[in-house]
C-alpha cells in the first residue's frame, strides 16, 4: 500500500464509547500513517467505557463546530452504548455522518456504532453488520443484516463486536486506500 500520510480520518465520539473500539482503530490507522482526529460535541476530553465501567479520557482534537467532512477522507464511528445514543440526538452529528455517506467516502462503524447509520438515513439496501442486540433496529432501517465480523457495502464498513475489530480496521484502512466510492467535486 502506498503511503497514507495524507489521508486524515475522523473518529466521532462522546462519552461512554467502548475504549478499545476508539484506542484500536485509532493505533492501527496511525500506524499505516493515516493522522485521525477525534471529534466530539464540546471540547476537552471525553471519557471511555471499558470493563463495565468508566475509563481512560480522551481528549478531543476538534468539535463539531470546527470541521465539515471536507476536512476529512473517512469517518469512523465506535461502540458504545452511551456514544451513539448520545450522538443520535445531536442533529449536527447526524448531518456530519450523512455527508460522508453523500460523498462516498469511507464511513465505517462498530459494535453499537452502527445505531447511528439509522438516524443518519445511510441503511436502506445496504449490507451491514451490527451487536446483535440492534440487529432490528438496522432491519427496519431497510439494511441487510448479516452476521459476519465486517462487512463492506460501497464505502460503508460495519463490524460486530471487539473481538472484530483487526478486520474491521484492515478493511477501513483498504477503504480508505483504494477511495472508489467517492465524489470527485470539479
Amino acid at each position: 500500500m502506498e503511503n497514507l500520510s495524507n489521508k486524515r480520518v475522523a473518529i466521532l465520539a462522546t462519552n461512554g464509547f467502548e475504549e478499545s473500539e476508539l484506542r484500536d482503530p485509532k493505533k492501527a490507522l496511525e500506524e499505516a500513517g493515516i493522522q485521525v482526529d477525534i471529534i466530539s460535541e464540546q471540547e476537552g476530553s471525553i471519557k471511555s467505557w471499558a470493563n463495565n465501567n468508566w475509563s481512560t479520557p480522551y481528549a478531543v482534537d476538534k468539535t463539531l463546530d470546527q470541521v465539515t467532512q471536507d476536512h476529512y477522507d473517512a469517518l469512523m464511528l465506535p461502540g458504545g452504548v452511551l456514544n451513539p445514543d448520545t450522538l443520535r440526538k445531536n442533529k449536527k452529528a447526524i448531518v456530519f455522518i450523512r455527508s460522508f455517506f453523500n460523498q462516498g467516502k469511507p464511513l465505517a462503524a462498530i459494535c453499537h456504532g452502527p445505531s447511528l447509520l439509522v438516524d443518519a438515513g445511510v441503511l436502506n439496501g445496504h449490507k451491514v453488520t451490527s451487536y446483535i442486540s440492534i440487529k432490528k433496529d438496522l432491519e427496519n432501517a431497510g439494511a441487510h443484516w448479516m452476521d459476519e465480523e465486517v462487512v463492506v457495502d460501497q464505502g460503508l464498513i460495519t463490524s460486530r463486536n471487539p473481538q472484530d475489530i483487526p478486520a474491521f480496521c484492515a478493511k477501513l484502512i483498504e477503504e480508505i486506500y483504494e477511495n472508489k466510492y467517492a465524489v470527485h467535486m470539479a
